[in-house]
């Protein structure tokens, strides 16, 4: 690591909770002195002790001007804070230490609307603001996180030797994420999973329908797992070894492979127990899920199967009113007698097929941003960063790349040829666990409305006719006609019965 000063730091981070921590050690891993500051000095100064002997070494401050001061220009430094007041607050004490050419790398999850205000905010002084996504959790932020950092093309040429380095890596010709890193000894070789997304607020954005997607996600294993528990009596270990086996083929992923580790797990408190029966049904959340559902409404980008990963999670928070209310309300009487085998293959296959239009509409609420925000985005590169290092890691990211890379402006990931074949030899499958699901009382609101999704995107017609009908007709809405070039509105006087009608070009919508 080449270093004009050996005194000085190649960057600092400001924030020491345990995502601060791990990245700081990561970049001290490869070879990058690190200086480090927190808010409460004794925090800083363990952490500092507690690691004496990195390959970067640390250079520990006490305050912020001495964190400025430490580091070598143009200089960097990361905050990891709370989203919000927070991050204005610790960016501008920052600014005015800095030089213009300086960076400052928000690493959180803030929204993207509040890092385009800032980066305008202080690129007016000078002062280059970088929001970037860090995804990949605790151990991510270790070992190899996935990392989508926007900002100025500037900045991200200061930015990009460190940020290649500690991202995760992983097999250029399979997409493979490659493993086998320890402290001081990074993996060498492989692809990076970093790249530079765009201006201003585009890395935080990005990030966020990661979070989104990633909600869907989780939400459509564990309707799988409930199915199995519910429709076919299946036990933890059992569904465990399912969810092993899934994870050997096209479903290979991190969180297939978490979640059949969860299930083998005995609860600590009774090891006669499987821990997974132990804890409360009720999901948390952050935020971003609902930022991304919100965003999507906001556009007018149909992303239903987002927005029912965070509908579920806040159903589960209604606790103790859906335990009343199980007291009074009935559903089906219903024994599931056919195959298990079976039905677990079609589980599979309703998983795989609900996956793809979860995150086909993530994707398109991205085309839709990079208009809106006048960004320009790789989505095939953004595909192929998110294949190691973070939560939604998958072998099935390696398809989406490749997708995009046979034709960059695809507009669904349902027409690619690949995933198209997938769905046609799949939704026989995906309909009858559908069917059984809504037949036994089984809740599965992202595998329904994945499936209503993909019928709505496959029908040349649907029934919003009659909508407009209907908007025409108490608001004087206007409509289309399918009989006259689109763009030529129309208004009726709706009559009343037995009446004549009379229409007139509208102008409005």
């Amino acid at each position: 690591m080449s270093n004009n000063n050996a005194n000085l730091a190649d960057i600092g981070l400001a924030g020491l909770a345990v995502m601060g921590q791990n990245l700081v050690l990561n970049m001290a891993d490869h070879g990058f002195k690190v200086a480090v500051f927190n808010r409460t000095t004794a925090t800083m100064q363990k952490f500092a002790a507690e690691n004496p002997n990195t390959p970067g070494g640390l250079i520990p401050c006490v305050t912020l001007e001495e964190l400025v001061k430490s580091i070598k220009r143009p200089r960097q430094v990361i905050i990891l804070v709370k989203a919000g007041a927070a991050v204005d607050t610790i960016a501008g004490q920052l600014a005015a230490l800095m030089q213009p050419g300086d960076i400052i790398i928000d690493g959180g999850n803030s929204q993207w609307t509040d890092t385009i205000r800032r980066e305008k905010e202080y690129a007016a002084k000078g002062i280059n603001f970088v929001g970037s996504g860090v995804s990949g959790g605790e151990e991510g932020a270790r070992f190899g996180p996935s990392l989508m950092p926007g900002g100025s093309a500037e900045a991200w040429a200061s930015l990009k030797p460190i940020w290649e380095a500690i991202a995760a890596k992983v097999d250029e010709r399979t997409g493979q994420p490659l493993m086998g890193a320890a402290p001081g000894k990074p993996i060498i070789g492989g692809v990076p999973c970093t790249a530079y997304i765009g201006p201003d607020g585009a890395g935080h954005y990005v990030k966020m329908v990661h979070n989104g997607i990633e909600y869907g996600d989780m939400q459509l294993i564990c309707e799988s797992y409930w199915l199995m528990k519910l429709l076919l009596g299946m036990k933890a270990p059992e569904m465990s070894a399912v969810f092993s086996e899934w994870n050997q083929g096209d479903l290979h992923s991190y969180l297939i492979e978490i979640t059949a580790d969860i299930l083998q797990q005995k609860d600590p408190a009774n090891p006669r127990k499987y821990l997974v029966d132990v804890i409360l049904d009720t999901a948390g959340q952050k935020g971003t899920g609902k930022w991304t559902s919100v965003n999507a409404l906001d556009m007018g980008v149909p992303a239903p199967s987002i927005a029912q990963a965070v509908f579920a999670r806040y159903m589960s928070a209604e606790k103790e009113k859906r335990v009343e209310a199980s007291k009074q309300l009935k559903g089906p009487k219903f024994t599931y007698r056919g195959s298990k085998k079976g039905l677990i293959e079609a589980i599979r296959d309703a998983l795989y097929c609900s996956k793809i239009c979860s995150y086909a509409q993530g994707f398109n609420l991205m085309q839709k941003a990079q208009d809106e925000y006048h960004w320009k985005l790789n989505f095939g590169e953004i595909a192929m960063i998110w294949r190691g290092g973070c939560i939604i890691r998958a072998g099935f990211l390696q398809k989406i790349k490749e997708a995009f890379g046979r034709n960059p402006n695809l507009s669904n990931l349902l027409l690619d040829p690949f995933f198209k074949a997938k769905i046609l030899k799949a939704q026989p499958n995906w309909r009858k666990v559908v069917s059984l699901a809504a037949e036994a009382g089984v809740p599965c609101p992202q595998f329904m409305s994945a499936l209503s999704y993909y019928d709505s995107y496959r029908s040349a017609s649907l029934p919003a006719n009659l909508i407009q009908g209907q908007r025409d007709y108490f608001g004087a809405h206007t409509f289309e006609r399918t009989d006259q070039p689109r763009g030529n509105f129309y208004h009726v006087d709706w009559p009343e019965p037995k009446r004549p009608m009379v229409m007139t070009a509208g102008a409005g919508k």
